[in-house]
């Protein structure tokens, strides 16, 4: 969801319906990712739908980690084999 607006009081509810129609996510890490409430519940939300995660660093300079998100730098072979692999 975009950052530029402000979350209405249902937005957990349409994410969490998105992420049941997904067969995985997608997270976009960097260090900000840290501090955003919002991607950590995003996050927590696809593990408790039983929903394969994984993690790309948005930046070659920040090689932030989120605990047991297994992330990787942005390739297009590392997207296409996560989708794969789902």
């Amino acid at each position: 969801m975009s950052v530029k607006d402000p979350y209405d009081s249902n937005w957990k509810d349409r994410v969490r319906t998105r992420i049941r129609r997904s067969d995985g996510v997608i997270a976009l890490v960097s260090k900000n990712s840290l501090s955003s409430s919002g991607q950590k519940w995003e996050i927590q939300c696809a593990r408790e739908e039983k929903k394969r995660v994984i993690g790309i660093w948005v930046y070659k300079d920040d090689r932030t980690n989120l605990v047991e998100v297994n992330t990787v730098v942005w390739t297009w072979a590392a997207i296409e084999k996560f989708i794969d692999s789902l």
